[in-house]
């Protein structure tokens, strides 16, 4: 019996993300976004969103079209990047902010994905990542209104030298978002280059993981050799086309 995963649409994807619901978001700047579910989330008019993501797209793309619809109340990202309204919010108290340094998000979304509550770094050791006090929200008039608690800090032998590792927690979310080259109708996926970035990782550590892709096959069509995300952690899939708009952050040039 074959287990169809497509919907027909990006509002019928994710019709039943909620108000205060969870997601974690592929991408990277402004690669691999998952647009056609983003621009349906806005269209919802869902409120109260808490994202991880690695940043918040830019003022009029990528996630920043839910930020500047005052739909997200909390990202945890490692990166604030190219975006003005991002900052403005964060600073008057409108956005909560989980800095996050970005190999320590990265792998706390697989380890969400991985069934592994928590792991122990040595990045962010004697700073405030570990040792707290970095602000995540302000009040309005600059001052701190919620400041980063201190995480556990443990020493562990390493090569004959005791060092010491932060514990960091792993992120699971309600819902994923991504965005592949070509999936199937089981939810197996193919990123294409860069736009792999974030991608798998976050839709590991969804318990329900969205994915649009711009070409849909057949069960059977993909080399399972070439497979970057098996369908098991797949539940939706929507077909959004190749001719989807697909924006640079900065473009860089030079004379001819």
């Amino acid at each position: 019996m074959s287990i169809d995963k497509t919907v027909a649409t990006a509002a019928e994807a994710v019709a039943d993300v909620g108000d205060g619901a969870t997601l974690a978001v592929g991408g990277f700047g402004l690669c691999g976004n998952p647009m056609a579910l983003i621009s349906a989330l806005v269209d919802s008019g869902v409120t109260g969103l808490k994202v991880a993501s690695n940043n918040c797209g830019v003022d009029d793309w990528g996630l920043g079209l839910l930020l500047r619809a005052g739909q997200i109340d909390k990202m945890t990202s490692s990166y604030v990047g190219e975006n003005k309204e991002f900052e403005r919010r964060y600073l008057t108290g409108e956005l909560e902010l989980e800095l996050t340094p970005q190999g320590t998000l990265a792998e706390r979304l697989r380890a969400g994905g991985s069934g592994i509550a928590a792991f122990f770094t040595q990045t962010g050791v004697g700073t405030q990542v570990a040792e707290g006090g970095l602000p995540r929200r302000y009040h309005p008039d600059g001052t701190i209104a919620v400041a980063s608690e201190p995480k556990q800090v443990q020493q562990f032998d390493v090569d004959g030298e005791l060092r010491d590792f932060v514990l960091e927690e792993a992120i699971r979310t309600d819902f994923a978002l991504v965005h592949a080259e070509v999936g199937d109708r089981h939810g197996n996926l193919i990123f294409n280059k860069s736009a792999r970035n974030f991608s798998p990782l976050a839709a590991m550590a969804g318990r329900v993981c969205i994915a649009q892709v711009e070409r849909l096959v057949e069960p059977g069509e993909l080399d399972p050799d070439c497979i970057h995300l098996p369908g098991v952690y797949v539940h939706r899939v929507v077909e959004v086309g190749t001719d989807i708009e697909k924006r640079v952050e900065r473009r860089t040039v030079q004379e001819a």
